[in-house]
């Protein structure tokens, strides 16, 4: 082709690889269509090995002359539409200089044959946002979590969800409502599995004394906080009015840690009741300090279960 770039010159070998594996396959053999709608977890995928190359200093033109596929391939790849197997994802990790390989394993495993879980069945229903939160707490190695207003929504009662979702404006029909519940009943599923990821939560005094459903719902609410806060792996903390720093805008947010630091996510919830990720570093050191300053203002969590009984008794 007569280009001598240092690129070509390193990469020889990664041009036979990609062009002489098959293609990523479905569990029946058939090869992957490219995916028209990549959920959240695939465009995060694609994310990561954008990084990976702009970090080796390869231009997209220069990525797809090494591996001898059409710039457009290469766009498809890191906007998650298109399949790639775990071999190629070492493949592509290691013609990019990438020698970390915690973060390569933890892209490979993203890929590969893929059964849908529950929550697709849901993707007609619901916001995609929530579809892809519902994965990507699915895929957790742990949460953190912080709200001012609202329970967490994975600690809380159905009667106590159901009102919630029947004071949204404009009103949800009946049925919408039972989508949402269910949906977010089912996401509750990862604190009672086998192995559950380490879930903490810091929620401030306003969300305990607000009175969603009534005096019945809001002790039943409390009630179901005091029991979840018994597990082994969760861990609930009040932040008590008159602190004298919180370091909050009042907006609440899900911290979700990924296999490594990289892959982390953080969740905003938006005005519009929808959902927001952030996964730049920038933003995962914000919001992981944000955290860490609320446990300087939080109650312990003796304290904390102590605070929520009394709470239950005055209700």
């Amino acid at each position: 082709m007569g280009d001598t770039s240092p690129e070509l010159k390193r990469c020889t070998r990664y041009y036979f690889v990609w062009v002489t594996r098959p293609p990523c396959r479905s569990p029946e053999g058939r090869a992957l269509p490219p995916t028209s709608n990549p959920t959240l977890r695939q465009r995060r995928l694609g994310a990561e090995l954008r990084k990976l190359r702009e970090q080796a200093g390869f231009t997209t033109t220069g990525a797809a002359s090494m591996f001898g596929v059409n710039q457009g391939r290469i766009s498809m790849i890191e906007t998650g539409r298109s399949a790639l197997s775990a071999d190629r994802v070492r493949a592509m990790a290691s013609a990019y200089a990438c020698s970390d390989e915690a973060l390569v394993d933890a892209l490979a495993d993203m890929t590969g044959r893929r059964t849908p879980g529950w929550w697709e069945t849901y993707r007609d229903h619901l916001p995609a946002a929530l579809v892809d939160l519902a994965e990507l707490e699915h895929h957790a190695t742990g949460l953190r979590v912080a709200l001012v207003i609202h329970i967490p929504a994975l600690l809380q009662t159905t009667d106590h969800a159901r009102s919630l979702f029947r004071a949204v404006v404009p009103p949800m029909r009946q049925y919408e409502i039972e989508h949402r519940l269910t949906h977010r009943m089912k996401r509750q599923g990862i604190l009672h599995r086998e192995e559950p990821p380490l879930y903490s939560a810091f929620i401030h005094e306003t969300a305990l004394r607000m009175g969603f459903g009534g005096p019945d719902v809001v002790r039943g609410q409390l009630k179901h906080l005091l029991d979840m806060s018994e597990l082994a792996h969760v861990t609930v903390r009040v932040i008590p009015f008159g602190t004298e720093f919180f370091p909050s805008t009042g907006q609440s947010f899900d911290y979700v840690e990924g296999a490594v630091p990289q892959l982390d996510t953080v969740q905003l919830d938006t005005h519009h009741g929808g959902c927001g990720f952030l996964d730049t570093e920038a933003w995962l050191s914000k919001y992981r300090a944000v955290l860490d300053h609320m446990e300087t203002c939080a109650f312990d969590t003796t304290k904390s279960r102590d605070f929520i009984h009394r709470l239950i008794q005055d209700t």
